[in-house]
């Protein structure tokens, strides 16, 4: 099997799965006890928050674990509005669907919501989200970069804009990070949502990271965990692989964003040059550096991805979340495409497990595939 479908999950690290095992024997112990066997795991978990924040410029005590992206987007949404109770939020037309479906609930209860378009890179204008605030605007959240196309989006000057408005500035940075470089003071973020299995970590688990005084309100009520803010015992096994997982990618991580790059850009290539009537999705070079997205015209791309899964190949549509839905993807809408090209969309997202030739086996594939699919299509008109 040759595995591209990265951005919906990746395989875990064997060093990750090693380092949580322990947490799942004799490691057992809940880190709110008092005894001694408690307040070593305890520590552990203090040391997991202790690296991670280190990873995007933070203190331990700005990191709050959870479930993953979509409750700490969830998170960052929900209770900035609420202790708000009033105004407006800018976000973008290209979010993941846990930050538009959030937005959608706020509007149920009187939140203004604007939505930015990008344009055809899949790129959000700065200026644009700069004429949108309103006197009452409270929240912007830009994710950092697409899940579906890998457009890096203008982090740094949109924090920029929102620190000197006196707005708060929250990120998704589950595709981004590890992927490219992440500094929340530097790039002025508020609030940053993390995801444990994008970066070979395990399901289940993630944090957001909240700047000290941002927030107070608790996002789930209960017990004393996560600094009171989010009650529940915690995940210790998850967290323990979530931060194993990050420091195995910041150590490797100059080295494997460079081959990823090298593969990324040779496939692109060949696709391009050896197809006709091929688009690629987001921006060529301000993209995250495993992501491919093409839109083959004249080809169903539901059906080309099975064909690929017939050769041993996995690859998707788009966002996991959404790969059930009957619609064309809101993402490929928004930059432009039409209906026949949105459909006519596979993304390939690889890891630094994968082989040059595998590559070259993969383009193989898809060209064999693409004539296939035209042919028929146009027998059968």
């Amino acid at each position: 099997m040759i595995y591209m479908d990265n951005a919906a999950t990746t395989k875990m690290h064997p060093e990750v799965v090693n380092a949580m095992l322990p947490y799942m024997g004799n490691r057992y112990g809940n880190p709110s006890g008092i005894y001694t066997f408690s307040k070593k795991i305890k520590k552990d978990v203090s040391e997991a928050r202790e690296l991670l924040a280190s990873t995007i410029g933070a203190g331990p005590e700005e990191i709050f674990f959870t479930s993953g992206g979509t409750e700490s987007d969830n998170w960052a949404l929900k209770m900035t509005a609420d202790e708000r109770r009033a105004g407006s939020v800018i976000t973008t037309s290209i979010e993941h669907h846990a930050i538009l479906k959030t937005c959608d609930f706020l509007e149920k209860r009187h939140i203004g919501v604007t939505k930015i378009g990008v344009d055809a890179d899949g790129k959000v204008n700065v200026n644009a989200i700069e004429r949108a605030i309103r006197p009452d605007t409270f929240l912007i959240s830009v994710m950092a970069a697409n899940n579906e196309i890998g457009t890096v989006q203008p982090v740094a000057r949109i924090g920029r804009l929102a620190r000197g408005r006196n707005i708060l500035f929250h990120t998704d940075a589950v595709q981004a990070y590890t992927n490219i470089y992440i500094d929340v003071n530097a790039m002025n973020v508020d609030m940053l949502s993390v995801s444990g299995h994008k970066i070979r970590g395990p399901k289940g688990v993630g944090f957001l990271y909240i700047r000290k005084g941002c927030l107070k309100t608790p996002f789930i009520n209960g017990g004393a965990q996560e600094m009171g803010m989010r009650a529940g015992t915690e995940n210790v096994a998850g967290i323990i692989g979530l931060a194993k997982a990050a420091q195995i990618a910041m150590i490797n991580r100059d080295k494997r964003i460079r081959r990823e790059r090298q593969m990324r850009d040779y496939m692109i290539k060949r696709v391009m040059t050896e197809i006709k009537d091929v688009r690629l999705n987001g921006d060529a070079s301000d993209r995250l550096p495993n992501n491919m997205s093409f839109s083959f015209s004249r080809v169903d791309g539901a059906t080309l991805i099975l064909m690929l899964d017939q050769q041993g190949i996995c690859a998707s549509a788009g966002s996991a979340c959404s790969s059930s839905q009957t619609q064309p993807s809101h993402v490929l809408k928004a930059i432009g495409l039409s209906d026949a090209l949105a459909y006519g969309t596979v993304r390939f997202t690889i890891n630094e497990e994968l082989q040059w030739n595998e590559i070259d086996y993969v383009v193989e594939c898809i060209k064999r595939n693409v004539a296939e699919l035209r042919r028929l299509s146009v027998n059968e008109n």
